[in-house]
């Protein structure tokens, strides 16, 4: 599967409003939120096999998705038209709208709205732009359209999706794909990182996987899951199997490496392994508790946690030489190392108070101060990659939640509710989502969750007990 856009240019434009498109002559009644910036956009897209190049221009805007005052974007996906030269395969009219919803509906940024068999006119693939009737489906509420089209044949499939903005009555993104027929949900997913970047700036999340731990009984499976799952490819790789426990899995800040604790020789040791399941080596076995924490933000040093010397203490490791700095000392236990993004602080967990609580300390063990004073039982903590923000898991109530809080200690905020236990929080690359684990029912779901929004949606579920996610980086 591939794609070539042959051009684009970003030019800024004074704010315009909608007076035409399909007919209409006066201006559309809807009224668009305010805009961080406006821009024009001029696509240029080259399609398949000799097909004509396709020109998208259109006042362009970046949302602003993290305002408080954010309001969801309405979109209406259009069933896909079979286009010339099709030779099966009609589900997916409407399978690619389905999947498309989901990918969108996944980053608690848009509403979407039944689209499913209307008979408004969505700009079939052979038709001239002229064919959408933007009136019709501003009525039903939308303020973007995609519609497109799908050709399979010989066992290539080729997919073609287009935004239009309805309020100003245009087309502001073109895009065509072609590969196997399995490579469908790839596509969607293509398409949505362009929507995202178009209309937010964001990148969204969909080049990025989430480790995790299932553990069935004593034994335990490392995992990694993408976001193709959800529309539902294959998106699950098993890292490695272990008849002993695993726990707390990290990626390394290039995403080569998971770094994990695994009891497999009989006591909690410190192993990495590639995300592809090769190259297990054990880096950390001293005699007792040998724990990871965070790998540093230019991967230099990892952080763990060791009773090699009788109490748990925090630690910083060389990792290509092995050389030890000791962080800690007192007579507290001291887990779950995090840094800050610019390396210069660290958040963890310590008993120092008579129950575990979140303290931050300078990257060199200095200037220790407890950040959270609501609770009794505050572990797991998770910093924010914009640095102002320390996620993490509190008691609440006779469950567990994740809760925020500022890197001074300040404006703690609640960002889960319902039944159930509520762990681990790691956030994605962007700083904008959070995964956790929620254990309810005897079932484990991994969930993420929009912190502008606080949307949540489960990415994976199963009966086995789901452990440690950990979100990893931006995956070339």
């Amino acid at each position: 599967m591939s794609g070539a856009l042959i051009s684009s240019n970003w030019i800024k434009v004074p704010e315009s409003r909608y007076t035409g498109g399909s007919g209409m002559e006066k201006e559309n009644k809807r009224k668009r939120r305010p805009w961080a910036a406006i821009l024009l956009v001029c696509c240029t897209l080259a399609l398949w096999g000799g097909a004509p190049v396709l020109r998208d221009a259109g006042a362009r805007v970046y949302i602003d998705i993290d305002s408080p005052a954010f309001q969801k974007i309405p979109v209406a996906v259009a069933d896909f038209a079979p286009m010339q030269g099709n030779s099966g395969h009609e589900e997916l009219s409407s399978w690619f709208p389905g999947a498309l919803n989901k990918s969108l509906d996944l980053t608690g940024y848009f509403t979407l709205l039944d689209a499913h068999g209307s008979s408004l006119k969505a700009n079939p693939p052979a038709s001239k732009e002229g064919g959408v009737d933007f009136a019709g489906w501003s009525n039903l509420g939308a303020e973007y359209l995609i519609s497109g089209g799908f050709s399979h044949h010989g066992g290539k499939l080729s997919a073609e999706f287009r935004l239009f903005d309805v309020v100003q009555g245009r087309q502001v993104l073109g895009k065509q794909y072609s590969g196997g027929f399995e490579d469908r949900g790839e596509m969607v997913l293509s398409f949505t990182r362009e929507v995202l970047r178009l209309l937010t700036g964001a990148e969204g999340f969909f080049d990025t996987r989430v480790a995790f731990v299932a553990r069935q009984g004593q034994s335990s499976t490392l995992y990694t899951a993408g976001f193709g799952a959800v529309l539902g490819a294959q998106e699950l790789t098993r890292v490695m199997n272990s008849p002993a426990l695993i726990l707390s899995p990290r990626w390394s800040p290039d995403g080569r490496y998971l770094c994990f604790a695994s009891y497999r020789d009989g006591q909690p040791d410190v192993f990495v392994i590639s995300p592809s399941g090769f190259g297990l080596k054990k880096i950390v076995g001293f005699k007792g508790l040998n724990l990871p924490g965070a790998w540093s933000p230019d991967g230099r040093r990892l952080l763990l946690t060791l009773s090699k010397d009788g109490n748990e203490e925090i630690y910083a490791m060389e990792i290509g030489s092995g050389q030890l700095q000791r962080l800690t000392s007192n007579f507290g236990i001291d887990v779950s190392p995090v840094w800050s993004p610019d390396g210069r602080k660290i958040a963890f967990v310590s008993s120092l108070s008579g129950s575990p609580q979140i303290y931050v300390m300078n990257a060199d063990g200095g200037d220790a101060r407890r950040l959270t004073y609501s609770g009794s039982y505050n572990t797991s903590p998770a910093w924010s990659p914009k640095g102002d923000k320390i996620a993490y898991e509190g008691r609440s109530g006779s469950g567990y939640h994740i809760f925020s809080v500022d890197e001074d200690g300040g404006n703690v905020r609640q960002l889960t509710s319902g039944a159930g236990d509520h762990e681990s929080p790691s956030w994605s690359p962007d700083g904008r989502f959070l995964v956790f684990t929620i254990r309810s029912g005897g079932r484990s779901r991994i969930n993420i969750l929009n912190v502008n929004t606080l949307d949540t949606r489960t990415i994976y579920e199963s009966a086995d007990r789901i452990l440690s996610p950990a979100w990893s980086p931006r995956l070339k």
